[in-house]
């Protein structure tokens, strides 16, 4: 056995025996909580107090898929629908009927019974494998003498001799050794357990599936018109006017050219002048629609490019396959977030230093913008944030943010694809 194993093993261990009143206290009290409250709604009271318990009864079982995650690598799904922000009494027996109509409520209440039993064994059984060498090992140091008349149990062995409790010792460290082996699967088992009872049904995973696909077909629907209307803008304020003037203007030294050929070739320069400006506006407008660079050569130079741009010192890091290219709707949707965080990371966060990683994995683009500025940034505000998680949610994709007050801040985007 390899030192790696055994740490893993006892690491085990003591994260079983952390969990072992977790999952026995912290459920009964849950489920007694949520029953009684439940149980008090025909007289009133339960309505004002079920949505509070059975908030914290959501809070705590997703700690419990937090630590499954971190401490196992089991993934617990998650589908808690959002609750009503309707104020008033009308309110509050909403958010109660909401929360006892949800699959999800009854799958939590159903998982505590087991957490507080096969949940509360399975979490103790790692650590009880190896405290067995240290319990055979006190009987054997002369403990079994103190009740040497009634004799000990020690699993199937009836310490009343020394040799009894040498066999005990022997037995408990057989039993430790095994748990150096086990241990890390059955903690994996405690949290498969949870896994089968706290997973949402495929029907409500579906249903989940469907609204979020609903919603971002608006967000879609609403994004696009929004920039058709910025284009149409652009276009009438800017190239069009221009063009409008440069015209007029070709009029009139039409009207010129032979009574005053001097005014004619000012108004020829002034022409010219206005149709590069008018080129370079819809240069820029065809940039802000989908940049040639990012057809040309990709998302990792188009981002290069950015950063060159960029009047903050900006750091680029690219694990991506070589020639491989996700498809073009996917790249302008990481090319546009990126350019948004790093002109928030210039305008709000008084960064002195930003940096872009872009990597692939697990089917997905992963792209991560940091800052050393002042942090603070947060979603749901209406902002730039939301606006990139808005267009992420198009493609299934997600955004996280970790911002503390202070700094640093580090913005993380997935995007589900495939390269080719």
């Amino acid at each position: 056995m390899t030192a790696t194993k055994a740490r893993d093993a006892l690491l085990a261990g003591v994260r079983g025996l952390a969990l072992a009143p977790l999952a026995l206290a912290g459920s009964i009290v849950l489920f007694t909580l949520t029953v009684v409250s439940i149980g008090l709604i025909p007289i009133g009271v339960g309505v004002l107090t079920t949505p509070l318990v059975v908030g914290r009864l959501r809070a705590h079982a997703d700690f419990r898929r937090e630590l499954a995650a971190r401490w196992s690598g089991v993934r617990i799904a998650s589908a808690y629908p959002p609750p009503p922000n309707r104020p008033g009494l009308a309110g509050l027996v909403e958010r109660c009927t909401g929360v006892l109509r949800s699959p999800a409520t009854w799958h939590d209440l159903r998982w505590l019974l087991a957490d507080m039993t096969g949940g509360f064994i399975t979490a103790l059984l790692p650590a009880a494998l190896l405290l067995y060498l240290a319990y055979g090992w006190v009987l054997a140091l002369g403990v079994w003498r103190a009740v040497a008349d009634a004799g000990v149990w020690f699993l199937f062995i009836h310490v009343t001799s020394q040799a009894s409790a040498y066999a005990a010792a022997a037995l408990g460290t057989a039993i430790c050794v095994l748990g150096l082996f086990v241990n890390p699967a059955l903690l994996r088992g405690h949290f498969t357990l949870a896994r089968a009872l706290l997973a949402p049904s495929r029907e409500a995973q579906l249903e989940q599936r469907v609204d979020r696909l609903t919603e971002t077909r608006h967000d879609a629907v609403d994004t696009s018109a929004a920039e058709l209307r910025r284009i149409e803008r652009d276009l009438h304020d800017g190239a069009q006017a221009r063009l409008v003037a440069m015209g007029m203007n070709l009029g009139t030294i039409e009207a010129l050219v032979e009574k005053d050929p001097a005014q004619a070739k000012e108004l020829l320069a002034l022409a010219r002048a206005s149709s590069a400006e008018a080129l370079t506006e819809l240069r820029d407008l065809v940039r802000g629609i989908h940049p040639p660079v990012l057809a040309e050569r990709g998302l990792a130079d188009a981002v290069r490019a950015l950063a060159l741009r960029t009047p903050v010192p900006t750091e680029v890091t690219v694990e991506l396959p070589d020639r491989a290219r996700a498809q073009a709707p996917v790249e302008s949707a990481a090319y546009f977030a990126v350019s948004e965080l790093l002109t928030n990371a210039v305008k709000h966060a008084a960064a002195d230093s930003i940096w872009v990683d872009l990597s692939y994995g697990a089917g997905a683009l992963r792209v991560s913008v940091g800052d050393n500025g002042r942090g603070g940034a947060r979603t749901g505000a209406g902002g730039g944030l939301s606006g990139v998680e808005r267009r992420l949610g198009t493609f299934d994709g997600v955004l996280a943010v970790s911002s503390p007050v202070g700094g640093p801040t580090l913005v993380t985007m997935e995007i589900p694809c495939a390269l080719s």
